[in-house]
């Protein structure tokens, strides 16, 4: 395979920011990891032709690709932003790497943050009759931006008055605007996440043959070494180290949320974060004198998981990640076991064990699962994760050398993207995994879902969870649920049942299904 090798996509300058003090906007966290980034590159920026904003779920104004470019006098061809998802970071670095590979761009920027926290803390104060001082940053105007590039004069606060953000032009949206769940699984109440991952961990319980608290107590063997790296992290949230007891026992500050997952076990977005990251070719690296310390791009590849979590035909196996981690690794020419370090996206420790199974590695490997210290010790900046994973990488890999995977993870572990970098050049040059054959298999594979049955029909639990309430006590129990003819229904297990599911995990359980949303009763 021939290539040109000044063509080669290097990650020549990155950086990451976090606030906890500060009611600082994202807006302005975004500029801050920007600066830090673009801090001693030359004119790495007059070679900028593309901004990429992570879609970002703070208030923020519409156009905010647009508006970084402007505040760091960036002139690019493109601005733009994603659509939801935890993928986006490194689809658009293994883009940006298509783009710079075929001399379609000559640098291409990325850059994300999330201001949950500064919105917590004004939500509180106000609770108090507090009004709080304006965000830091002028450029935290408009309303939420929730990935579609429309804003809400509904979600606007007093102190979000810039008119010329309110009536700048949104940047363009990429990504496949497709909401995460069906209508199927809201009607059972299927929409936060906290909610639809336990339903693939429940299966993974029951095929292991471990109650929920056997479950929680597997689960946080793997998770309080994720916590480890956590505490040694510079831009951690909770740079603290949790011990497994610490966290599977329930307690008021760790109390279950839906079984088997305690606070403790999930992804943390109230966090003030950011990151940037810049991607160039070696040619320009060069012209900017940041050739020594370049990250060479080697492979990256991205497929969808059936789209529905109830159509797919195991929810406790990822093919998606499978088959993305197959095509990366081949199309760089290298096996699992020449990876040296990993970041395996955490929202929930079901990603993190759907990955391994799809990997072919161990919850115990040697080599550690995180580089960060995952989702809920680091921290959770919405969609931006993943950033931050690619940024930390990038340190890691230039103090130890080696060859690294990331994996990005959007809605419910239904897209996911795989790349692989190293500190030293790829001997084929930078390769996109094909994954056209594997897509269309995966998309073969959908189960029919049903919204309801008109009379009684018998069926097998599939996928199952206790959404419990501040108390701990069962508030609802939904299920996907097989039915004799091959389809499937999203239901809940009827309400006069309720009380006696504490700690049960239904997967496998016969029942009744009627009516339109279903509801069922355990036979």
């Amino acid at each position: 395979m021939t290539f040109d090798s000044e063509r080669l996509p290097v990650i020549v300058a990155y950086a990451q920011a976090i606030e906890k003090e500060e009611l600082i906007g994202a807006a302005e966290l975004m500029n801050r990891a920007t600066a830090s980034a673009l801090d001693g590159t030359g004119p790495l920026a007059n070679r900028i032709d593309r901004v990429s904003v992570v879609g970002i779920m703070s208030k923020i104004s519409p156009s905010p690709a647009t508006d970084l470019a402007k505040r760091f006098h960036i002139s690019p061809q493109h601005t733009e932003t994603t659509q939801v998802g935890g993928n986006f970071p490194q689809w658009l670095i293994s883009r940006a790497a298509d783009e710079i590979a075929s001399g379609n761009a000559r640098a291409v920027m990325i850059a994300g943050a999330e201001a949950q926290h500064t919105q917590k803390m004004r939500r509180k104060l106000r609770e108090q009759g507090i009004e709080p001082p304006p965000s830091t940053g002028v450029s935290d105007t408009a309303g939420a931006n929730a990935g579609d590039g429309t804003t809400s004069p509904g979600d606007m606060t007093s102190d979000d008055t810039d008119a010329s953000a309110r009536n700048s032009v949104p940047d363009n949206v990429v990504g496949d605007p497709r909401a995460g769940v069906s209508s199927n699984e809201l009607a059972a109440g299927l929409i936060a996440p906290v909610h639809v991952y336990p339903m693939f961990e429940s299966v993974l319980a029951s095929r292991a043959q471990r109650t929920y608290q056997e479950q929680r107590e597997f689960i946080a063997g793997f998770l309080s070494p994720f916590s480890e790296v956590a505490a040694k992290h510079p831009f951690a949230w909770f740079p603290q180290v949790r011990s497994p007891q610490e966290l599977y026992t329930i307690t008021p500050q760790n109390r279950l949320i839906a079984e088997p997952y305690p606070k403790l076990m999930s992804a943390f977005i109230d966090v003030n974060q950011a990151a940037c990251v810049i991607v160039t070719s070696l040619a320009v690296a060069r012209e900017c004198g940041l050739a020594e310390s370049a990250i060479y791009c080697w492979s990256g590849a991205d497929v969808n998981d059936v789209w529905y979590p109830s159509s797919r035909p195991d929810p406790g196996v990822s093919q998606g990640i499978r088959e993305a981690g197959r095509a990366a690794l081949d199309a760089a020419n290298v096996s699992i076991d020449d990876v040296s370090l990993f970041d395996l996206y955490s929202c929930f420790p079901c990603a993190v064990e759907l990955a391994c199974d799809a990997l072919g590695i161990g919850l115990d490997d040697s080599r550690g699962l995180t580089v960060t210290g995952g989702l809920p010790y680091f921290g959770g900046p919405g969609n931006n994760y993943t950033l931050h994973a690619i940024a930390t990488m990038a340190d890691r890999l230039k103090e130890s050398g080696g060859v690294g995977l990331v994996s990005g993870l959007g809605w419910y572990a239904t897209k996911h993207s795989i790349g692989i970098y190293s500190d030293s050049p790829p001997v084929n040059g930078w390769v996109r995994g094909n994954v056209a054959d594997a897509q269309a298999r995966i998309d073969a594979g959908e189960i029919t879902v049903i919204g309801g049955v008109d009379t009684e029909e018998p069926g097998t639990v599939v996928a199952s969870t206790i959404i419990v309430d501040a108390a701990g006590n069962p508030e609802s129990a939904p299920v996907i649920v097989a039915l004799g003819s091959g389809q499937r229904v999203v239901g809940t297990i009827s309400s006069d049942e309720l009380a006696g599911l504490s700690g049960v995990n239904l997967v496998g359980k016969k029942v009744t299904v009627q009516g339109t949303p279903p509801v069922c009763h355990l036979t």
